[in-house]
């Protein structure tokens, strides 16, 4: 598995701008994820269906507020 790090925000945001990662709320609750929202981010329900079109090495950037 691979190891989990914390980047700072700006850092996260050139990764999704760049396309270099996938911007994910990390709230498995649809009504609390809609509050929390960032634009170009996914659900954890739209990862799931997109997973296995994903590559291995794919950069995944989790936040929750």
């Amino acid at each position: 598995m691979a190891e989990i790090e914390r980047i700072p925000v700006h850092e996260a945001r050139q990764d999704v701008q760049s396309g270099r990662a996938l911007l994910i709320c990390a709230y498995t609750d649809e009504e609390k994820c809609g509050q929390m929202m960032l634009e170009g981010a996914m659900n954890m329900a739209e990862l799931e269906r997109r997973l296995p079109s994903l590559r291995k090495d794919q950069e995944l950037v989790f936040y929750c507020g």
